[in-house]
């Protein structure tokens, strides 16, 4: 650039500055405004980071993703990040590359059983119906709402060759146990994470405890960046597979704009090809094209940048919750981090207990009409949904405490959009529902 083109790029940015400062001012009216489960917080860094993208003219993966997948990885304490269009395409891509034949008899192979949770979001396990596996369902346990390890045990056959399982609203599991369990019968772990970026488990970021891990920047996520996601993995192997699924399934490695990064592009003889067939368009796997553009890496490292922020909002906000709703114990189960676990919570989950004289449709259109958001436990129980007729699965033992959250259990916001105002007028509602206090 020249020096005309540098000064004018400084005064749109300052601009851009400006108008979103301009732009950020909302005031919260109890009963009038909306109290929302999630949502983004998203200000000038970002705005300015996007517009940089755009004048850049770069719109595949450049400079903004490059930076992103790097400091990641050093955030979350990995070798390898690979950015993805969703979370679900990294659950895709995360089990696609545990398909592969490079993995040799460790491949999964249509028949072959996975196991996971009915009682969590379709896509952790939408995968492994379509690779042709069959998910084996186990119960979690509540109020942590995670897996029951001790059920995994029970589901293990001669046929189980992965785990793959959600950090439910950011709480972690039993990593120690699952973990175990994975090496001791020589299975696959897949980590999502999708809802849980900054959870810790003895210390250790979750997702660095099984061989790949998830994440999604949905604008409800910890981080945004409009559409997103990430897989990541320690493992070089692993890592090439997962690249290859993404970029359409070809074999060269080469990031995009760049050639001849191995040193013999022209000096391959793979498949029935003829010697020296263009390594860029040798293709190794049925992959797919799920890369995402250097403006929503831009928003991403913008966010990045203040991730320490918005995961210590989500604790103090759940934390706030947690002693608030403690007059409401009578009515409702609070829900509780596993052992050894510092979870970065993406929502505040709440039973009903049994013998409450309300359904909680009329809690839920209470507090709808009062202008509090809520959403359920995603699928509430995945076997009963409509998509799920006539697939093959497996439950293991039954899902008892899985029927129970999609019966009973909701959850509200703590996302670092909310001020302590909205959350007491939250917490306060709920207890002039249930009669708490008056």
């Amino acid at each position: 650039m020249n020096e005309s083109q540098i000064q004018l790029r400084a005064h749109i940015l300052e601009l851009v500055e400006r108008y979103a400062a301009m732009a950020d001012q909302r005031t919260f009216v109890p009963g009038d405004s909306v109290v929302p489960p999630s949502g983004k917080v998203v200000g000038a860094l970002e705005l300015q980071y996007m517009t940089e993208a755009a004048l850049d003219g770069w719109l595949t993966t450049g400079r903004f993703n490059d930076d992103f997948e790097q400091q990641l990885a050093k955030f979350i304490g990995v070798r390898h990040v690979l950015t993805t269009n969703s979370g679900s395409s990294a659950n895709l891509l995360a089990l696609a590359a545990l398909t592969s034949p490079k993995l040799g008899s460790r491949a999964l192979r249509p028949g072959d059983e996975i196991i996971t949770v009915a009682a969590g979001f379709p896509t952790t396990v939408n995968p492994a119906i379509l690779f042709g596996l069959t998910p084996v369902f186990v119960d979690i346990h509540i109020p942590t709402y995670n897996i029951d390890p001790e059920q995994i045990e029970a589901a293990i056959s001669p046929k189980t060759k992965a785990i793959m399982i959600a950090h439910t609203l950011g709480n972690t599991f039993d990593l120690s146990a699952v973990t175990e369990l994975a090496k001791r019968h020589g299975l696959w772990l897949v980590e999502d994470c999708c809802d849980a970026l900054g959870s810790t488990y003895l210390g250790r970021k979750v997702g660095t405890f099984g061989d790949i891990g998830t994440l999604s920047f949905y604008p409800a996520h910890h981080i945004t960046m409009g559409e997103g996601g990430a897989v990541f993995t320690d493992d070089p192997q692993i890592k090439i597979i997962l690249e290859s699924f993404r970029d359409w399934g070809r074999d060269c490695y080469c990031a995009p704009g760049r050639d001849n990064t191995c040193g013999k592009r022209f000096a391959w003889k793979l498949g029935d090809l003829p010697f020296g067939y263009d390594h860029k368009y040798t293709y190794s796997h049925l992959g797919f094209n799920l890369k995402i553009t250097d403006m929503q890496a831009a928003c991403g490292l913008a966010q990045l940048q203040q991730v320490d922020k918005f995961i210590q909002a989500r604790k103090d906000n759940f934390r706030f919750l947690k002693k608030r709703l403690a007059t409401c114990e009578e009515y409702i189960i609070l829900p509780e981090a596993t052992l050894h676990s510092d979870p970065s919570w993406f929502g505040f989950p709440i039973t009903l207990r049994e013998n409450v004289e309300f359904e909680r449709v009329d809690l839920l259109r209470y507090l709808d009409n009062h202008k509090i958001g809520t959403r359920l436990l995603f699928a509430g129980n995945l076997v009963r949904q409509p998509y799920m007729a006539n697939r093959e699965y497996r439950i293991s033992r039954e899902l008892n405490n899985t029927d129970t959250a999609m019966n009973r259990t909701f959850w509200i916001g703590v996302y670092p959009g909310l001020s302590t105002e909205m959350l007491e007028y939250a917490a306060s509602q709920i207890e002039l529902f249930l009669g708490v206090g008056f």
